[in-house]
């Protein structure tokens, strides 16, 4: 079994995005995103510590706006259309989840498409859906990217995505359908579920139940993508692990995106990347 080195593929995208800024200084146009956040999470302020500190290594320009777990939504709104209109904000992220209070749909509608760095918006989910979006979701982007990179191929093979969620398992499908594979996705109410996943070539992990699939859920050979993530309590420690148990895939699988060093570089990378496109448009 092959592991597949996300930090070395989003390294690689990361210089390609470093040249583009450049390129793109140079025109005067300084590329910038506006990460809003939220509420206290633990998990979304180590997700925006490293967005952040991606964005100076490539030379983009990024901004923090906090905010307390009880800010009222009218604020958090009055906030997006204040950076909707601001020509020096390219890219505007809201970090998610949001607290209970707020209605996260609501909340997104008055995100502008043209600065959607996460196709979250309705307009550029139809975009996406109708394969004429100017990006594409971080993470299912950063998933495409990394199986190229290791000439996995896609086309004709069956592809399981477990997780139907709006930033990641949905348009993953879409993208999937896009190299022409066919796919099953598969959900929290889909009976048998072990069996769809003993049957797939490749499989997209990004239920949220931490070690939900083990080494026997696998087909032979197959290609496994781990989005889950995780902070467990080990020997007084806290450690991140995903949604698949890691214990005997060496023997069962053919490639393997572990937790940490899989998947989540290279959303921060697809991040980067996303946030230069709306530049450049």
């Amino acid at each position: 079994m092959k592991k597949m080195d996300g930090k070395l593929v989003a390294q690689t995208l990361k210089d390609h995005v470093k040249k583009d800024v450049q390129s793109l200084k140079k025109q005067g146009i300084h590329p910038s995103l506006c990460v809003v956040l939220a509420g206290d999470d633990p998990a979304s302020k180590v997700y925006v510590k490293r967005k952040m500190m991606a964005c100076d290594e490539v030379g983009i320009h990024s901004k923090l706006l906090k905010f307390p777990k009880d800010v009222p939504q009218e604020e958090l709104i009055q906030t997006l259309e204040s950076l909707n209109q601001d020509p020096l904000v390219h890219g505007i992220l809201v970090q998610l989840p949001l607290p209970g209070h707020l209605d996260q749909k609501t909340v997104l509608s008055y995100l502008s498409p043209k600065k959607d760095v996460d196709v979250l918006t309705t307009k550029n989910v139809g975009a996406l859906w109708s394969s004429s979006a100017n990006i594409q979701p971080c993470t299912p982007k950063g998933i495409i990217t990394m199986l190229e990179h290791y000439k996995i191929p896609l086309e004709g093979r069956h592809v399981v995505v477990l997780g139907r969620s709006l930033i990641v398992g949905r348009p993953m499908v879409q993208l999937l359908l896009e190299k022409n594979a066919t796919v099953t996705i598969c959900h929290s109410k889909t009976t048998n579920l072990k069996e769809h996943t003993k049957r797939a070539e490749v499989v997209v992990v990004a239920c949220g139940k931490h070690h939900l699939l083990k080494a026997q859920d696998f087909k032979k050979g197959a290609v496994v993508i781990d989005v889950g993530m995780h902070r467990i309590s080990k020997e007084g420690k806290t450690v991140l692990e995903g949604d698949v148990c890691p214990e005997g895939l060496e023997n069962v699988l053919s490639y393997f995106s572990p937790v940490p060093g899989g998947v989540g570089p290279m959303t921060i990378s697809s991040l980067l990347h996303n946030t230069v496109q709306l530049a450049r448009h």
